[in-house]
């Protein structure tokens, strides 16, 4: 594509800001509506946020690491941007819808890594995890435990000891978080089609919060969660840097710990 337009969402930390000048010295900063891609300049945390926030414009996304470890994104370059993303490929993901509800409020949310559902207090959660009319488990008493996509798989979920999922698997893995009773339960892998429900079998004593990414909606009762095929995300990645690709070197370097 001749004249590629950019509109680029630089995130607010030091070393995000720090080239900022520089990038728009060099490259037009063309608005939203009339960009060809939005180019984001961050740690995956800002990019998810962009997602989300930018998706209506129905553009994709092309993110530079200024972040930490930066999974969802390719390294940063000053030179030849325009160059990188028309060679670039694009990778498709669709987000979880979650549906919070909790004593004051239901809440509609979308998650393109996990949600967790996170005990508040000294207390263990006690939480009941249904697929459909299916009880996958009536009583798990834990830290937590989450739910993710394929692209999150390698995020929180690994960390908890989760599997890694193929981006074409199209599953999603419910893991648990340092759970107690039942001790040796692990999680399970359920297809795209699942629709989960965990609930909080004891609210007053054992309150739990839920964060969907990296929102949070507190003292919860029930979560209900699905994959939205409706909604789809592209993402660009180098050639040499696709999320394919990091998800199978994240499986290798798991397999061989």
């Amino acid at each position: 594509m001749n004249n590629l337009k950019m509109h680029f969402e630089i995130d607010q930390t030091k070393k995000a800001q720090q080239i900022k000048k520089k990038i728009f010295k060099k490259y037009k900063n063309y608005s939203l509506k009339i960009a060809h891609v939005i180019v984001v300049l961050g740690g995956d945390g800002f990019m998810l946020q962009a997602l989300k926030k930018y998706n209506k414009y129905k553009k994709p996304f092309y993110g530079m690491n200024k972040g930490s470890f930066g999974f969802l994104m390719n390294k940063f370059k000053l030179d030849n941007i325009e160059k990188y993303i028309q060679k670039s490929n694009i990778t498709s993901i669709s987000p979880l819808e979650v549906k919070v509800v909790n004593s004051k409020k239901s809440l509609k949310a979308f998650a393109i890594n996990e949600v967790s559902l996170l005990r508040q207090s000294k207390q263990t959660a006690s939480l009941k995890i249904m697929s459909g009319k299916k009880v996958i488990i009536k009583r798990l008493v834990a830290d937590g435990v989450l739910v993710s996509t394929p692209a999150g798989s390698t995020a929180y979920n690994l960390s908890v000891h989760g599997p890694i999922l193929s981006l074409n698997s199209k599953k999603m893995a419910i893991t648990p978080i340092s759970p107690f009773r039942p001790r040796r339960w692990r999680g399970k892998i359920l297809p795209f089609k699942s629709k989960i429900k965990i609930t909080n079998l004891n609210i007053k004593k054992r309150p739990v919060s839920a964060v969907i990414d990296n929102q949070e909606v507190r003292h919860i009762k029930t979560v209900i969660v699905k994959i939205n095929n409706n909604i789809k995300f592209e993402l660009l990645y180098d050639k040499n840097n696709s999320l394919t690709k990091k998800i199978k070197v994240e499986q290798i370097r798991n397999q061989t710990k």
